[in-house]
């Protein structure tokens, strides 16, 4: 079943489904095959969180290392052998040897990157979906509703619900890229590819200073129009715009050359990665100028936010996975509204106690080889969640 309704450019349509409700071993079956899901995700938690633990305490010593082995440089302007091979840091302004340009858009910048946008007026399908209980059959109302929206990816409308009416072109006529500037220095000194890469702020370049470049292109605030008229776009139309990173030059629109602060290992007039005792590399890059100290802060402060960051997902996924195994028991008493809620309670109440628990045991045993106290302290600290449970549930069995 469906209903069809147009607001102005927005469309929208409902379709309506409905299938038999599935019986009790169609469930089951569904169960089975969820807690399947269930193992694989259960069992990638331990490697997640293990392997985190090795991970972060390996590039905390190899930063302590490399802050107690780097050299600052006292120029950038002359390349010293003293320090061949050696962890080096030194800060200065960036500078390329030609400037990249664009001359299908007439448009040239002395920087490390030069990124065009491309973005066309296309389709877009939204679908919202409820699903309901009625005369013993499962339905499902979707709302699928389009709207014409800039996309910088071509949006597939053969997958449309509904493609009449709702018709995107196959292809841009004008391709997206980005271009690197093949030599990039800092003072005297190559930066390798690693750092360049690490050059990634990208600006949105103003195009008020320039001209429209041909007569079918129309140039508005930012952007460059392939329109007829830019300010009532059509499905097909588009429209382009820039972005530079790494200025290394002096722009009368855009200011001086950017700042950067750099460590990494000196290797005749190039900067390339530093292999640390610990296995671990280092080849830093920041915006600005920043001491040594400054440097490697915030580099810890990177370690400890995705080591927790790591931490969480593994936890969480350690919570899926047992969620997913024990699913069969609510199953089992679906049938029963009252018992059926309390089972879910419980069972949620359990996965919580068991993924904390064997989470915090997961990373005493990854950091057992480097820091033994703590990981005996977290193995017993492991214990915890499981005796929470078990107080609580001896005083309800008494009642």
């Amino acid at each position: 079943f469906q209903q069809f309704s147009d607001t102005g450019s927005r469309k929208e349509h409902v379709k309506i489904t409905s299938e038999p409700k599935p019986g009790f071993l169609e469930r089951l079956s569904e169960t089975s095959g969820g807690m399947l899901i269930g193992l694989v995700t259960f069992l990638l938690a331990f490697y997640l969180l293990f392997t985190n633990e090795g991970r972060a305490l390996r590039t905390a010593k190899s930063l302590d290392e490399g802050l107690s082995l780097v050299v600052p440089l006292d120029t950038i302007h002359s390349i010293s052998q003293q320090n061949e091979g050696r962890l080096v840091h030194l800060a200065g302004a960036l500078s390329t040897s030609k400037p990249l340009f664009d001359p299908s858009y007439g448009l040239s910048i002395q920087a490390v990157k030069l990124k065009r946008n491309v973005e066309m007026y296309q389709w877009v399908e939204y679908e919202d979906s409820k699903e309901y209980e009625e005369d013993g059959e499962i339905k499902k109302e979707t709302k699928y509703s389009y709207n014409t929206e800039w996309k910088s990816e071509v949006v597939n409308s053969r997958n449309f619900d509904r493609e009449i009416g709702h018709k995107n072109p196959s292809a841009m006529a004008v391709e997206s890229f980005t271009a690197v500037s093949p030599n990039v220095q800092v003072g005297s000194f190559v930066l390798s590819k690693g750092l360049v890469d690490k050059i990634d702020d990208f600006k949105q370049l103003s195009l008020s200073h320039l001209e429209d470049p041909h007569a079918d292109v129309t140039r508005r605030e930012d952007y460059f129009y392939h329109s007829d008229d830019p300010r009532r776009p059509e499905v097909g139309d588009l429209r382009v715009s820039f972005f530079y990173a790494g200025l290394s030059g002096d722009d009368p629109h855009l200011g001086s050359a950017d700042m950067v602060t750099v460590i990494a290992r000196q290797r005749g007039d190039q900067l390339v990665p530093y292999h640390t005792k610990s296995g671990d590399v280092l080849e830093i890059l920041y915006p600005g100028d920043l001491s040594v100290e400054e440097v490697f802060q915030k580099e810890q402060e990177s370690n400890t936010m995705k080591t927790w960051a790591l931490r969480a997902a593994g936890w969480l996924s350690m919570f899926v996975g047992i969620s997913l195994m024990t699913r069969i028991f609510y199953t089992l008493v679906d049938w029963f509204p009252v018992v059926r809620d309390l089972v879910n309670v419980g069972l949620k109440a359990f996965a919580v106690c068991v993924a904390s628990s064997l989470s915090l045991l997961t990373i005493s045993v990854g950091w057992l080889f480097y820091r033994p106290l703590w990981a005996l302290l977290l193995a017993l600290l492991s214990a915890v969640p499981i005796l929470l449970a078990r107080s609580r549930a001896l005083p309800k069995k008494q009642q």
